[in-house]
């Protein structure tokens, strides 16, 4: 067999042979054509291959039989050959391998000569079916086809086979190669413009007139007993990267009728030598993995094609790692392989490919991993299953600030309202527990305590169900998962994203255990945290409600006086837990009536424990209510109606300043002014918060240094910018609140209006999951422009859900913004969409 590559290409437009001199491109010839050429032009062994034109299979569908002379002279006189498809990107499919193309009656002999008589007459009753079935569009066999034939048996069969051909067709079989050649390359052109075909590339995300190259190659025959093999190859594990050769058999050519070839029979000590080698060429010209397909005819191997072997992330991430450290590619290059959204498999477990449980529900993948537990309905039920170690899931109608102790002790949570940025879905990110939110396909009956399907099937408490957040997919009982791997290559990887990038990146961080998941995944701060999260603990949410129900000013800071040593214990660990790191910390925010109890049991228990009768707190609970309290006193507004809790909250934070300082330990305090929207109000919290530091100061005997600044969370924010810069230092974006506000849509019910709108072309794409740059992007860019025109030192920052995306992060860097600050567990996909979008902006400038 030649396979020197030397011919130069067949002197016609239709065809070329492949030879190192003149490789057939992509676009011409299709990738398979283009891969077998770069085999040849590496020197690697291949079946001599003829690759036909995208454009002479589109005329021979069109109607113009295409001469297949040419492609036949570059063969020997009788020649088995198989024909396979090369779609212009591989990725859309093709049509199945046309084998033994050519076998006749004068060619069994040889056939025969070389794989043994009654395995040849196998192959030809197979090529008979196959072509009559194919080309024709008729079935036909034998009554006598028996397993266990003798070679007489068989050679009658085939006599049979082929009166059935002529009976059933109307003509003969096809003695001619070009004959049979001809109508292989008819048939694929025909099945690659099946309507069928054309959807199926369409639905991969390809047009429908994507072209079709054709291969033909000569078959590779086993000079021994065995027929032909084909065998498949790669050289590492695709679940972990890590170097593992596995050798398996592929495609039987020759078909079960007349396949001997044992799956256990091993490759010989040469043969794999060979194919280590060829491994290791392929991935330092392609700097990728890849997998070989190859046949033997008994003394060599002959490579068929290769492809990119399809691999977990953690797969990619470590071969990307090891081509840098090889020298193959640099560590831009690598980089820029990656998703920056794939690496969330790598920080939550998955459900395992291999599950099999049944799909109950369907809703928004809101945070990603996968959790089992027994459905819970209330915080207090999640409690009794942790304190018996039973592992939970949390399931609401949608979740509040009352849910988050028990959202802290589920394992995932499952709500059938809200979307990307609804109250679940945010606390479940911070925390890293996998969330569905706004399921379908099943009814909420808290009540009852149960979840019923569409189909009726009803799971009650204590039911065991999978949260699959990745997915956004309910599982029914406890699906199979795979845990994280955020191992040596993922650091090492993240590492290069932190030399590359410019952007800032923080984390949103309320407690300890969200801080140190944040600096473990590379946080270089805290960039959000939400004081109000840690009054809903169960020993503090009750003086908080004793603050809320007290009817002067000194009652309240009666109350106060005891939340101050929690909250200056919480920040005083916040601050030994980041040493000269920044921690931006925002006053409290939500309106008062989301830490009052829900019914009248826990009113009559709050009444008892705080001294008041139920009458006195049903009255205040009443004054307390708004008709919308999102857009009600909440933000500065509160702190300016209510004082004494924005000042207890500074002193608390000063004092744990001043500690930390007097241990040595170095704090940058950020202090934010949550929902304003007209700079006086930033005056008068700014005077009371500068009061208080001095009055620390004075006590302390401390000098600490802190930065105040304003959360910029509505349209007149924004357009104001250039006046509240006149007071503050820095301007973070919550882009939750903004958006929201902009499009007058609230984001909790933001689902069930946003999909339909998407579908209808209303907006390109959900503006609570990918920033709105046309409007909330205009805001943005006119409040830093405001803002800088005020103070050109000002600092910028993001803080609301988008941070992490990709488009964000890149429209951020344009905008001048110096960090983004998003969930502690989407801090490493923030770190690689930053260097990517550095990388491309630098090579774009050349």
């Amino acid at each position: 067999m030649d396979t020197s590559g030397k011919m130069g290409p067949i002197a016609t437009s239709c065809a070329q042979v492949v030879a190192a001199s003149e490789r057939p491109t992509a676009r011409n010839f299709g990738e398979r054509a283009a891969r077998i050429g770069r085999l040849v032009e590496l020197g690697i062994r291949c079946p001599r291959t003829v690759a036909v034109s995208i454009d002479a299979v589109g005329a021979e569908h069109g109607g113009a039989a295409m001469d297949v002379s040419p492609v036949l002279d570059q063969f020997e006189p009788r020649p088995l050959l198989s024909v396979r498809s090369s779609p212009r990107f591989s990725r859309c499919g093709g049509v199945g391998v046309f084998l033994w193309v050519g076998l006749n009656n004068a060619a069994l002999p040889m056939l025969a000569e070389r794989i043994g008589r009654k395995r040849a007459l196998h192959a030809y009753k197979r090529h008979i079916r196959n072509f009559a079935y194919r080309v024709h569009e008729v079935e036909i066999d034998s009554p006598s086809r028996q397993p266990g034939q003798s070679t007489r048996e068989c050679e009658v069969e085939v006599g049979r086979l082929l009166e059935s051909f002529r009976r059933k067709v109307g003509t003969e079989f096809p003695q001619s190669p070009s004959e049979q050649l001809r109508a292989a390359v008819r048939t694929m052109a025909k099945g690659w413009n099946k309507p069928s075909a054309r959807l199926l590339r369409t639905a991969r995300g390809f047009s429908g007139e994507t072209g079709l190259g054709l291969v033909v190659q000569e078959m590779v025959l086993c000079r021994s007993s065995r027929g032909m093999r084909v065998w498949s190859s790669q050289a590492i594990n695709v679940e972990t990267g890590r170097k593992d050769f596995r050798v398996g058999i592929g495609e039987q050519a020759n078909s079960a009728d007349i396949a001997t070839a044992d799956s256990e029979v091993a490759l010989s000590r040469g043969w794999e030598d060979e194919l280590r080698r060829i491994h290791d060429k392929l991935r330092r010209s392609l700097a990728d993995e890849i997998q070989l397909r190859f046949a033997d005819d008994g003394t060599d191997v002959f490579v068929l094609e290769y492809g990119v072997l399809q691999k977990s992330v953690a797969a990619e991430v470590r071969v990307a790692v090891e081509l840098v450290q090889a020298g193959v590619i640099d560590k831009q290059d690598a980089l820029l392989r990656i998703d920056p959204e794939n690496l969330a498999s790598l920080l939550h477990p998955q459900v395992s490919p291999e599950a099999n449980n049944r799909v109950i529900a369907k809703g928004i993948a809101a945070s990603p991993g996968a959790a089992s537990g027994a459905i819970v309905f209330s915080s207090s039920a999640a409690d009794v299953r942790a304190a018996r170690s039973q592992g939970c899931i949390l399931v609401r109608a949608e979740t509040g600030p009352e849910d988050i102790r028990g959202m802290h002790i589920a394992q995932g949570v499952l709500t059938g309202r809200g979307g990307m940025t609804s109250h679940a879905a945010v606390i479940a990110r911070g925390l890293g527990v996998p969330c569905v939110a706004g399921a379908t396909n099943i009814d909420f009956w808290p009540q009852s305590g149960a979840l019923v399907t569409d189909e009726g099937n009803i799971f009650r408490e204590g039911d065991t169900i999978t949260i699959d957040g990745t997915a956004g997919v309910v599982l029914e009982g406890a699906a199979p998962t795979l845990p994280p791997d955020y191992g040596r290559a993922v650091r090492q990887f993240l590492d290069w994203a932190d030399c590359c990038r410019d952007l800032g990146i923080r984390a949103n961080a309320d407690t300890l255990d969200e801080v140190k998941i944040a600096l473990r995944f590379g946080a270089e701060g805290v960039g959000l945290c939400r004081t109000e999260h840690m009054f809903f603990d169960e020993s503090r949410l009750t003086v908080m409600r004793e603050m809320i129900f007290a009817s002067t000013p000194a009652e309240r800071r009666q109350s106060l006086e005891k939340l101050l040593p929690m909250q200056r214990g919480d920040f005083l660990q916040l601050f030994q837990s980041l040493p000269g790191k920044p921690v931006c910390i925002r006053l409290l925010d939500p309106p008062l009536h989301e830490f009052l109890p829900h019914d009248q049991d826990e009113l009559a228990d709050l009444a008892e424990a705080i001294g008041l009768s139920l009458e006195q707190l049903t009255a205040r609970a009443e004054e307390l209510k708004e008709f919308n309290p999102m857009l009600g006193l909440r933000g500065v507004r509160l702190g300016i109606s209510v004082p004494e809790i924005y000042e207890m909250q500074a002193r608390a934070i000063f004092e744990a300043a001043a500690e930390a300082t007097a241990r040595g330990i170095s704090v940058s305090p950020e202090i934010m002014v949550p929902l304003v929207t007209a700079n006086r109000e930033v005056v008068l919290v700014k005077r009371q918060i500068d009061q208080v530091a001095e009055e620390v100061r004075a006590s302390t005997g401390v000098d600490f240094e802190f930065e105040l600044g304003v959360m910029v969370e509505t349209p007149r924010a924004a357009l104001r910018a250039g006046e509240l810069a006149a007071n503050a230092t820095f301007l973070s974006f919550g882009t939750n609140d903004l958006t929201q506000l902009t499009y007058g849509i609230s984001r909790d019910d933001s689902a069930r209006i946003v999909d339909e709108y998407v579908r209808l072309g209303v907006f390109p794409a959900d503006p609570f999951s990918r920033i709105d740059r046309e409007g909330v992007g205009e805001l943005l860019q006119l409040a830093v422009s405001r803002g800088m025109d005020t103070r050109p030192d000002l600092l910028l920052s993001l803080c609301g859900e988008h941070a992490a995306s990709a488009d964000t992060i890149e429209f951020s860097r344009q905008a001048k913004f110096s960090y983004v600050s998003c969930s502690p567990f989407r801090v490493p996909i923030a770190r690689l969409a930053a260097a990517q979008a550095a990388i491309r902006q630098r090579r774009a400038a050349g």
